[in-house]
């Protein structure tokens, strides 16, 4: 492993009333212990999950929106705002390369131009990846670059992937530990199948305070497992308390 431990240095915080530190569980960090070669950051949307995976990346070198330590793709305020939290942390590693990636299926398309603006498409599967679709495109650059030592960071693939495309990200992530020795993925998802990678430490960002959980114990498990067991029933229950339309149809 390389990443062994990310602290937060309270003294560096200016603003706790201000984003990202007014999230329970960003304020709640003390020592967060990472101690397996594959983790899944886990938790409901606004949890704080993904500003701690983008402050990560932007502490060891990557861009905010996606890229590794050669090019970065950083555009947008949010990435800014999570620049403080950044700069807070301490990141422990047992040894620092620099060498990985960070990617982020929100801001892959600017990633995807960075990457036609260097010039460097061959290096991503031959072909532009605005030339694909974006679940296309994703795999295509994991598929590429996902396959030497270094820290993998990724958020939220799920958004860009279907579920037989997750299957295959897994089987990437696979091939990566096993034949890679010093190598970590660090993975936000809310997708139960991504989520169920052997022997994977799960860290639930919810109820306010980081904490390890087990796979049959997070909430994507528990709601698709209920949801698929039977859909009917749990759609009548969901809509059962549904409110009536207004009379003029809204």
């Amino acid at each position: 492993m390389l990443l062994k431990r990310v602290s937060l240095l309270r003294e560096r915080v200016n603003d706790w009333s201000g984003y990202p530190f007014n999230v329970p569980t960003i304020a709640s960090l003390c020592d967060l212990e990472i101690q397996k070669p594959v983790v899944f950051f886990v938790g409901e949307n606004g949890s704080g999950k993904s500003t701690l995976l983008e402050a990560i990346a932007i502490h060891y070198g990557f861009g905010g929106e996606g890229g590794n330590r050669n090019f970065s793709s950083a555009t947008t305020d949010s990435v800014r705002t999570v620049e403080p939290l950044a700069m807070a942390l301490r990141v422990a590693f047992s040894r620092r390369t620099g060498r990985g990636f960070f990617l982020r299926a929100e801001s892959f398309f600017n990633t995807a131009t960075a990457i036609d603006a260097l010039g460097t498409a061959g290096a991503y599967g031959g072909r532009s990846l605005h030339a694909q679709s974006h679940g296309e495109s994703f795999i295509a650059l994991a598929a590429s670059r996902f396959n030497r030592e270094g820290l993998y960071l990724i958020d939220e693939p799920e958004a860009a992937l279907s579920a037989q495309r997750q299957l295959s990200l897994l089987v990437i992530l696979h091939d990566l530990i096993k034949y890679c020795r010093e190598v970590q993925v660090i993975i936000a998802t809310h997708s139960p199948i991504l989520l169920g990678y052997p022997d994977a430490q799960i860290l639930s960002f919810d109820g306010g305070e980081i904490h390890e959980i087990e796979y049959t114990e997070t909430p994507p498990y528990l709601l698709y497992s209920r949801f698929l067991a039977d859909p009917q029933r749990y759609l009548n229950l969901l809509f059962e308390d549904e409110p009536p339309l207004r009379d003029d149809g809204e």
